[in-house]
């Protein structure tokens, strides 16, 4: 897989832009504020249809215009695809692959794999549940596109759900076919959550023996009602029994308590919560090594090489963490990195680089 070209109109600080991918590695260089991480952004969700960075697609839109389009070009197994997104509110947004239009979410982001690394990934570990959530559920989207439909229709339901809670007469029948719809549902994002959990932390704990030698780390998905991995209907009958439990407590709180839009991801090293006893040090290793981790989930399960995106990690790393990262690499991994500089980088590894500059939203 490769990104040739991605062109962006009024995205973030970007007016109007094209730039073509060259070299299996790219380097933005720049100061602080010029649209390095824009430019990265713009390029995730193209992927994902999502970002860390907001809550709403508006905000994607350069200030004072009312539209954004984003447009990449990919080479995927020998064959051109073209992918356009066009968002402009309050319409819904436009997705076309090589110029037709999809409705469904899962046909637009099967087509560009991604794996994004920023210095803001990691605090993961000392962020909110919710962080963490966003974070597994955008990479199980990388290699299970139909997740974004299962993921969907949860949230539409809950908030269906607790609309029903907030503003109406509570009738038990109304109230059982919410729960039983969200037990099916529930069972289905929390069942593929810990498989691919599962098969991450595997490899996840390989890469992090690799740079802590005599530290073992471990993941755990926390739910308040699945304990382990079990058959998808044995889940679903769980959440049906734990629904069921709390409907008086939902109806006194008049909100959602049972579901796993309230789990979370827990982080250890020797058997100690990472978020409350690891060094900053030790929690930089952990994240590494996920991200490593998901680079190779990925690739196994798709059979090709998702893009990396190294959004200015490398400064807030040390020197032995640095050169594992970049070791780790593969030559065919097309990765796009940003710093302010080329400080980081030895001459080695900069001769196979395009390096660029960006400033004020353009690139030079």
């Amino acid at each position: 897989m490769f990104l040739k070209k991605i062109k962006l109109k009024n995205f973030r600080n970007y007016s109007d832009i094209e730039f073509d991918f060259k070299k299996n590695k790219t380097l933005f260089t720049g100061k602080n504020a010029q649209g390095k991480t824009n430019l990265l952004e713009s390029v995730f969700y193209l992927s994902s249809l999502n970002s860390n960075r907001i809550k709403k697609d508006s905000e994607l839109i350069k200030f004072s215009e009312d539209f954004t389009s984003i447009s990449g070009a990919v080479l995927k197994d020998g064959v051109d695809i073209n992918l356009d997104v066009l968002i402009n509110p309050p319409k819904n947004k436009v997705l076309k692959v090589n110029g037709l239009k999809k409705s469904k979410h899962k046909d637009f982001i099967r087509v560009l794999s991604v794996v994004n690394f920023s210095s803001s990934d990691l605090m993961l570990l000392r962020g909110e549940p919710s962080d963490r959530r966003k974070w597994l559920d955008m990479a199980i989207m990388q290699v299970y596109p139909q997740y974004y439909d299962k993921l969907a229709k949860f949230n539409k339901i809950r908030l269906q759900k607790a609309n029903y809670l907030a503003n109406y007469g509570i009738q038990a029948d109304m109230l059982e076919v919410f729960n039983s719809q969200l037990a099916i549902a529930s069972s289905n994002i929390v069942y593929l959550r810990m498989k691919f959990l599962d098969e991450l932390k595997k490899v996840a704990k390989i890469k992090h023996k690799s740079i802590s030698e005599f530290e073992e780390a471990d993941i755990f998905y926390d739910s308040d009602v699945i304990k382990e991995i079990i058959p998808i209907e044995e889940m679903t009958k769980k959440f049906e029994e734990a629904l069921y439990g709390a409907k008086e407590k939902e109806i006194i709180r008049q909100t959602c308590l049972i579901g796993p839009h309230r789990d979370d991801i827990l982080f250890s090293i020797n058997g100690n919560d990472a978020r409350k006893f690891a060094s900053q040090g030790q929690q930089r290793t952990m994240i590494l090594a996920l991200k490593l981790a998901e680079l190779d989930i990925i690739s196994e399960k798709t059979g090709d090489n998702p893009l990396l995106l190294l959004d200015d990690v490398l400064a807030e790393l040390d020197d032995k963490r640095q050169n594992f990262l970049l070791k780790s690499i593969k030559p065919e991994i097309q990765t796009i990195i940003t710093s302010v500089d080329t400080f980081f980088f030895d001459d080695e590894f900069l001769k196979d680089v395009d390096i660029v500059n960006i400033k004020d939203g353009k690139i030079n």
